[in-house]
């Protein structure tokens, strides 16, 4: 065998080999550990209404922990996200010394009961507002749900002239709809959609012509509705109406 020069070459070369790997990944690892690309910069990409520069500046500089390649990609997200207006982040290295960050804010569709907003998405957040939004109040849990019957009241009212302006979910699954000429519409529990293409054909052709003011209509009743018109004086004989259903 030590008179082979070939395998003894093959292992000298296997030998140096092996040194020079382990000279490489102890190199890597005295680079990683200390922090010789520190991050230089943090570049964010996105045009941003709610978010301020101040609010950012302050996550880079007290979140962000370690150099540009121990930094954890995970935790930095997690760090930008808890920022009021933030629905999602996403964070990637620039070599050498720079994070892109791309930040996704929440988009206000309505105010959710006394406390928050709910976004686009139907997910409630907690963020300050000032503009006008519809109110949204009902289960925990129920914000997506609420967000689409609204949108589609909204869809079916705004033809007649009128638009949703609170939408209230009982726990018993009651729903209720105050518009923004303050009428109150009672749905109930069941054919919430149909109950309010009546509401809405009726109000085109005789409900929004009366003379009278309309505080209340309860759409419960199978085959039609009651009003409530608190200046309106019925004669006599005037029939009573039939109890509502669910």
């Amino acid at each position: 065998m030590w008179d082979n020069h070939r395998l003894l070459r093959g292992i000298a070369n296997l030998l140096l080999l092996a040194s020079i790997l382990t000279l490489l990944v102890a190199g890597a690892q005295w680079v990683v550990r200390s922090g010789l690309l520190p991050i230089r910069a943090v570049h964010i990409r996105s045009k941003l209404t709610h978010v301020t520069q101040e609010q950012l500046r302050y996550v880079a500089e007290h979140e962000l922990k370690g150099s540009f390649l121990t930094v954890d990609i995970t935790e930095t997200r997690a760090a930008f996200e808890k920022l009021p207006w933030v629905r999602k982040v996403s964070v990637r290295r620039s070599w050498p010394d720079r994070l892109e960050i791309d930040v996704e804010e929440h988009q206000a569709a309505a105010r959710w009961a006394e406390n928050g907003l709910v976004n686009t998405y139907g997910e409630w957040f907690d963020a300050a507002f000032s503009q006008p939004l519809p109110l949204l109040a009902g289960p925990k849990g129920s914000e997506k749900e609420m967000l689409a019957a609204y949108l589609a009241f909204k869809q079916v009212l705004q033809p007649v002239g009128v638009l949703p302006e609170e939408l209230k979910l009982s726990a018993r699954r009651a729903w209720q709809v105050k518009l923004d000429n303050s009428v109150i519409l009672e749905l109930g529990r069941q054919d919430i959609g149909l109950r309010v293409g009546r509401f809405a054909a009726s109000w085109r052709d005789q409900l929004s012509r009366l003379s009278y003011k309309i505080e209340y209509v309860d759409l419960r009743y199978p085959n039609g509705f009651a009003v409530r018109m608190p200046d309106y004086k019925p004669g006599k004989g005037t029939p009573a109406m039939p109890r509502p259903a669910a």
